[in-house]
């Protein structure tokens, strides 16, 4: 299927391509080569991303303590 980018460098998707994401609205837009990657993006109100955070962390047995120590690790500097 094509894509036609207009003159405002807007791109217009194909109805077929459009209904399988009927229910996105944002894209995140990266480049891999010479190929355009979109990828749907789901937004959620601020207060209820940090607790389903929070939920899967619990979930997934991730404590506190190894938050801070993957963060420490992380900003170790490299020899």
């Amino acid at each position: 299927m094509l894509a036609k980018k207009t003159s405002k460098n807007q791109l217009t998707l194909p109805k077929d391509i459009v209904s399988e994401f009927a229910d996105i609205e944002y894209f995140d837009v990266s480049v891999k080569g010479r190929a355009i990657i979109l990828k749907p993006v789901r937004i959620t109100p601020e207060g209820e991303t940090l607790d389903d955070i929070r939920n899967k962390l619990k979930k997934l047995g991730i404590s506190e303590k190894d938050v801070t120590d993957a963060v420490t690790w992380s900003r170790k500097r490299k020899s």
